[in-house]
């Protein structure tokens, strides 16, 4: 939602809602790479990002038609992604504060650090970057609906209850204990804030 909200903020010029929703979003990001160091189980990188091992016998399991619905958290293709999706969305929003308008009189918060010509450039990384976003989003919601249509594999359920059916003799979920999520959360505000501030 508040993607959509970025790319019509833009598309119609409206550059405050469109900076105010990219600190938002740059808070959400900053917490998710937080998260994902020290979240629970499932949500730690070291959780779902395997080696190229793990990914070609996944890949080789598709191709034959095998799925293990057991598993909890990402599958190895789909850790990649979001990965990816998450590296891209960090230098979408890194391009965005340095970026310069048109007409110089809505920058982002760091394009004082650099000169015009320079913000204009990254404008235009800012615009191929977030193309780029949009290619992904759009492989990995293909990739959903393959799971859910073709392997009968419902991957939005678990994500948003925590909860998988015919998780089998998975290791169950760690989650985090609250203090890791409150910390996480106003670490993440602070390092925005400070941004913001300039």
């Amino acid at each position: 939602m508040l993607f959509a909200a970025l790319w019509w903020t833009g598309e119609t010029e409206q550059l405050d809602l469109h900076r105010d929703a990219g600190f938002i979003l740059l808070g959400m990001v900053i917490f998710r790479l937080i998260w994902g160091v020290v979240g629970g189980s499932t949500a730690r990188f070291s959780d779902f990002l395997h080696g190229p091992r793990a990914i070609g016998a996944y890949a080789t399991d598709l191709i034959r038609g095998r799925i293990d619905r057991s598993v909890i958290g990402h599958n190895p293709l789909g850790g990649w992604s979001v990965a990816a999706m998450l590296a891209l969305l960090a230098a979408e929003l890194t391009l965005g504060l340095f970026t310069v308008d048109i007409d110089g009189d809505q920058p982002g918060p760091l394009a004082r650090l650099i000169s015009y010509d320079q913000g204009r450039t990254v404008a235009q990384w800012h615009q191929w970057v977030f193309n780029g976003l949009l290619a992904l989003i759009g492989l990995h919601l293909a990739a959903i609906a393959f799971h859910a249509v073709v392997k009968r594999d419902n991957l939005i359920g678990p994500m948003l209850t925590g909860a998988k059916r015919h998780a089998g003799d998975a290791a169950p979920m760690r989650p985090a204990p609250m203090w890791r999520l409150a910390v996480a959360v106003l670490v993440s505000a602070a390092i925005v804030w400070l941004i913001v501030r300039g």
